[in-house]
């Protein structure tokens, strides 16, 4: 089946997140856009205008009730999903690199860039305190001082927050007092990229030491899945087996560098969006689902 291709960035993609129904897609870009999309259709619903710089990070909470969004103006803000008003501005001494809303779409995290003699802070807010939206004072907040956090995610109910590193560590944040409870070191250059698996059980990183490594939520041995590099102009999504490590499949299309990646909740589709401003939603063929590896 052809992909839908989804036209609505004049620059290349930071970031796109499905809501957990998966009739929605988001996503945002180095241009101050942030859109949103019927995921089955490719229809743009709309597009959540404020910011003023490249949109680094965006999430959305459980009931598609809220949007979160993190951007190099030095802001991070909460939007109505179905009106496109922004309802929280949260300001920052440097650009919002990854953010998320917890399960029960109640408290938020953000991470801030080391930046203009600023630290990197990964701050906590609670969303039913009126008080710390209005003094702009997070209850948490972690200096990060040796390295960056350049992705992160939630873990389960919302205990922690699992943050990889400039440096390539992989930082497990207590929301609650923001120590450090597990600390591992399976990657030698930036972790770009960390997400779920759909029960929280585990989770993939990809870096840019060219290999991505699945790592299971009770602190095992990373896997390694891939260690190859990509091939100069072969710009394609790769396909492995979680459990043997093995490639089974390639999708190309894009013109450039794939920046981001995402499972479409049900599993049956995918989308990715590229270097080159598109996002492409693929819908797997037949033969996706009868395929059986030998082992």
């Amino acid at each position: 089946m052809k992909p839908i291709l989804l036209q609505g960035h004049e620059r290349s993609i930071t970031q796109i997140k499905y809501n957990r129904e998966g009739d929605l897609l988001f996503s945002v870009a180095k241009d101050q856009f942030v859109n949103v999309w019927y995921s089955v259709n490719g229809e743009r619903l709309g597009t959540y205008n404020g910011h003023s710089g490249a949109v680094w990070c965006v999430d959305v909470d459980w009931d598609t009730k809220n949007v979160l969004t993190g951007s190099a103006d030095n802001s991070c803000r909460v939007w109505d999903c179905e009106t496109g008003k922004q309802l929280i501005m949260l300001e920052t001494n440097s650009a919002v690199r990854t953010c998320g809303f917890d399960f029960s779409g109640n408290i938020i995290m953000f991470s801030t860039d080391k930046q203009m003699g600023y630290q990197c802070y990964l701050n906590f807010f609670d969303l039913r305190d009126p008080q710390q939206i209005e003094d702009n004072q997070p209850y948490l907040s972690v200096p990060c001082s040796e390295s960056k956090i350049t992705s992160a995610v939630w873990g389960p109910l919302g205990e922690f927050v699992v943050a990889g590193h400039e440096n390539g560590e992989i930082n497990q944040f207590s929301a609650k007092s923001g120590e450090i409870l597990k600390k591992v070191r399976e990657h030698t250059k930036q972790i770009n990229d960390i997400q779920t698996s759909i029960d929280l059980t585990m989770f993939i990183t990809a870096s840019k030491d060219s290999s991505a490594k699945v790592v299971m939520g009770g602190g095992q041995e990373a896997m390694e899945v891939t260690t190859t590099s990509t091939r100069i102009g072969k710009f394609e999504a790769r396909f492995f087996h979680a459990a043997y490590e093995e490639e089974f499949g390639r999708v190309k299309g894009h013109f450039g560098p794939i920046n981001c990646v995402a499972f479409h909740p049900d599993g049956k589709s995918y989308s990715s969006g590229g270097e080159d401003g598109y996002v492409r939603i693929h819908y797997f063929d037949p033969q996706y689902f009868d395929f059986e590896l030998e082992a």
